[in-house]
């Protein structure tokens, strides 16, 4: 039994809050108390909050080495978790003010006064080639773009459009790592583990070229628009 599950596997606020289902105004403070002190000494291993987005909350988590998963909306909170609670582990505790930088910078980049991310992120939920994939795509910058071919050379497969595009598909923090930046050769948007309509919507509010993309030789990175900083 970890400090953050029961021995029946519940998550602690879950099953701090069903116990109590009349809970008063003060057993919810004391609740948020006990969760707050979960995370300030560290008892608990992955940390998650919904962070509100255009599309919906989203639910963001985190483990002491950085942003580890960003979901959309539609996929199943409970699957997202366990997931977590197998790859990771399984001392998840809900926790707003360890995801509150997460949250912050996504509302400033929605509202059009962020174009780099600074948050640390944990890679461990990406194989080897999707590390190296992903690590490439977090180098577009901001207002640019580049194409499945493009990305799979630069991570050391030219021949890998399919496999680098699975592997953008498969992106477990989109948005931060900006996925929805990769689109065909063609100009067409390809494809988006969050639905083409999203892609859309993030690419026009970068000011990103959705038509006549200019081609740059020998980079995978199309330099309209500020640079990403390095992480």
């Amino acid at each position: 039994m970890s400090p953050t599950t029961t021995k029946n596997g519940d998550r602690v606020e879950d099953r701090l809050r069903s116990l109590a289902p009349g809970a008063t105004p003060g057993m919810d403070r004391a609740t948020e108390r006990l969760l707050a002190r979960v995370h300030d000494q560290h008892l608990a291993d992955v940390s998650y909050a919904p962070v509100d987005s255009p599309f919906g909350p989203l639910l963001a988590a985190a483990s002491e080495r950085g942003l580890l998963r960003l979901a959309f909306p539609e996929e199943d909170i409970d699957s997202v978790l366990e997931l977590l609670a197998r790859r990771c582990s399984p001392r998840i505790v809900e926790s707003r003010p360890a995801l509150e930088p997460a949250r912050r910078e996504l509302d400033e980049y929605f509202s059009g006064s962020r174009s780099a991310f600074d948050l640390p992120l944990d890679w461990s939920l990406m194989s080897d080639f999707g590390r190296r994939v992903l690590r490439v795509t977090a180098e577009i910058p901001y207002g640019g773009v580049s194409t499945y071919k493009e990305v799979a050379t630069d991570a050391g497969s030219p021949r890998g459009s399919r496999a680098a595009g699975n592997a953008l598909g498969s992106n477990p923090i989109p948005i931060v790592i900006p996925c929805h930046r990769v689109l065909h050769s063609t100009g067409g948007l390809g494809g988006y583990g969050g639905g083409l309509d999203r892609k859309q919507f993030l690419l026009e509010l970068e000011g990103a070229p959705l038509s006549g993309r200019p081609q740059v030789r020998g980079s995978a990175r199309i330099t309209s628009g500020p640079r990403t900083r390095r992480r």
